[in-house]
């Protein structure tokens, strides 16, 4: 009992210890109660893998990165020791390759491991050196792509300065930039001349216009007011006049108009005249009598003798 309190604080610090190595390995991805395999793999260059990475495979985690051990010296200087669920046999030929894990540019290793039976494939065992290759990754690619496309922007910017050289020795840039000067001067002074004329002349030639307009007006209502109203009385008078023509039965036209006898009588003289001139010019002997020698008609000598 004279060292309880000791006792006590040993197995606090004993458990604390525990908690601490188990909340660092849950936080680093590892299980320290679940059996792990260790396998290694040779790496010409890791692109930026680190140690606690995840392994997967077919995109299924079932492990992590332990260590990452190099040797510059060599031409395969990376050895990256990996842990793996003891569960999960890893036959061969299977294959070690370094990924991408998304797209922020972290790196993971995949485990291919074949598809088929395993009951007669010989397995890797506990610390077994799998073949590792590197896998070319989105930003690789992207990165490759964007080279060659600069290249080629490269190029055609050379060739465009080429070109440009080419002209600015041949002078024709310089006659090009004196020509469009001098088409920006002829423009500037024709923007003066136009302010100047819309500034001084066109509201003179406004004011000609409403002047015009308005005497325009004057006349038209002058018009209006004198010539117009007498002519139309001239006509009112004009027409009063036919019909009081027309209506009178006193007058001639009246007469002729209103009398019915009249124009009957009329109408059978004009067809008497109309047959004694179809008749005169059937028989004009009938009418007309006359002898080149003064000689008369014999059937009056006839009628003389007798």
């Amino acid at each position: 009992m004279k060292h309880k309190r000791e006792i006590k604080v040993a197995l606090l610090a004993i458990v604390c210890v525990c908690l601490l190595v188990y909340g660092l390995s849950f936080l680093k991805g590892r299980d320290i109660f679940s059996p792990v395999k260790h396998y290694v793999g040779v790496f010409e260059n890791v692109n930026g893998l680190v140690a606690q990475a995840p392994v997967y495979v077919r995109g299924y985690k079932v492990g992590q990165v332990d260590a990452i051990q190099y040797d510059f010296t060599q031409q395969q200087a990376f050895n990256v020791t990996i842990s793996i669920d003891k569960s999960i046999a890893i036959i061969r030929p299977s294959q070690m390759r370094l990924c991408d894990d998304g797209l922020l540019g972290s790196k993971a290793i995949e485990v291919i491991v074949p598809v088929g039976a395993i009951d007669n494939q010989p397995l890797y065992a506990e610390g077994d050196t799998i073949p590792a290759v590197v896998v070319q990754g989105l930003m690789e690619n992207l990165q490759q792509s964007l080279v060659v496309k600069i290249e080629d922007a490269v190029s055609n910017l050379d060739a465009l300065i080429v070109k440009i050289n080419s002209q600015i020795n041949d002078n024709t840039l310089h006659q090009t930039l004196t020509n469009v000067e001098q088409i920006s001067e002829q423009l500037s002074v024709s923007a003066k001349d136009i302010r100047a004329i819309t500034h001084n002349q066109l509201p003179h030639i406004i004011l000609n216009a409403d002047s015009a307009v308005n005497d325009a007006k004057v006349v038209v209502r002058g018009l209006k007011a004198a010539e117009l109203s007498q002519t139309v009385a001239k006509v009112n008078t004009m027409v009063d006049s036919v019909n009081t023509i027309l209506t009178t039965k006193h007058g001639t036209l009246g007469l002729l108009l209103n009398d019915k006898n009249l124009y009957q009588h009329i109408d059978s003289t004009v067809v008497s005249v109309d047959n004694l001139v179809v008749d005169l010019k059937a028989n004009p002997k009938k009418y007309v009598h006359f002898s080149l020698f003064g000689g008369k008609d014999k059937s009056n000598k006839k009628t003389t003798q007798k």
